[in-house]
């Protein structure tokens, strides 16, 4: 059992990948409510902080559900453009 446990942690972790993307108008609350829960939609998006400090967003995601380009028309769509600050 303890195998395939780890063959799944490290299945899992082949394709999940980190980004950090800044969103630059984000300025209250509600910004930072609206642009983590457009990402939370995108389908393989694994785990979401968003912070109104640095403005920035880290995003854990599947690599075989989702890609980056997907993660930022997601941010467009709450009218907030994000940047790709690290890959």
């Amino acid at each position: 059992m303890k195998f395939f446990l780890i063959l799944f942690i490290f299945a899992v972790s082949l394709f999940s990948k980190e980004v950090v993307i800044e969103v630059k108008q984000m300025h209250c609350p509600l910004c930072t409510s609206m642009v983590k829960k457009a990402i939370k939609n995108v389908e393989g998006v694994t785990k979401v902080k968003v912070k109104l400090q640095d403005k920035k967003a880290v995003i854990n995601f599947d690599e075989s559900k989702t890609n980056i380009a997907t993660i930022l028309e997601a941010i467009k769509t709450t009218s907030y453009v994000g940047e790709v600050v690290k890959p």
